[in-house]
């Protein structure tokens, strides 16, 4: 593997070299099934957090994804305009919405990562328990890190964006009136 920043045989920089690789595939490989499913990859990527959560509040939705409420509810309206979620009343509290995933959509979806879980389960294969369970679990502590350094980003942003209104590109303050 090539050195870009490092020592070319360090194994913390061929990590950060592989996860790189990783996150891109796993970004373009995400790309072409909202492509295919003619959504965007935050919406199909919503479709996702449903699956793996159960039906959620767009407020749930919003903090998963650290979007906000606004930008979760454009979401929500594509999706359920493309027939991939509905919004019901919630069962425990009728005051709640939550938005849940419409399963006869599922099949669509599902076939568009058919090629890659034959391929996913013949490499996992050729590992054992012992080092399928050392994978999950620097696999979750890596999703852990990554939703932390989101959340943090997104904060940072939103920070800095209150900071600079009412500013003009220059710094200097806007008149009123």
């Amino acid at each position: 593997m090539s050195s870009e920043m490092g020592e070319k045989n360090d194994p913390l920089h061929e990590l950060q070299l592989v996860g790189r690789r990783l996150s891109t595939a796993t970004i373009m490989f995400h790309q072409a099934v909202a492509d295919s499913l003619g959504l965007n990859l935050t919406d199909h990527k919503c479709v996702d957090l449903l699956l793996l959560n159960g039906p959620l509040t767009a407020g749930e939705l919003a903090q998963k994804t650290a979007l906000t409420t606004g930008a979760i509810t454009v979401a929500v309206d594509r999706l359920e305009r493309a027939g991939f979620v509905k919004r019901e009343d919630d069962p425990n509290d009728r005051r709640r919405v939550v938005v849940q995933v419409i399963p006869a959509r599922l099949g669509v979806m599902s076939k568009l990562f058919e090629t890659f879980g034959l391929r996913l389960n013949e490499i996992a294969s050729s590992y054992t328990s012992q080092e399928l369970e050392l994978i999950i679990g620097f696999l979750i502590r890596n999703c852990d890190a990554l939703q932390e350094s989101t959340s943090k980003l997104r904060e940072t942003a939103a920070i800095e964006k209150r900071q600079t209104r009412g500013t003009k590109g220059d710094g200097s303050k806007k008149k009123k009136g």
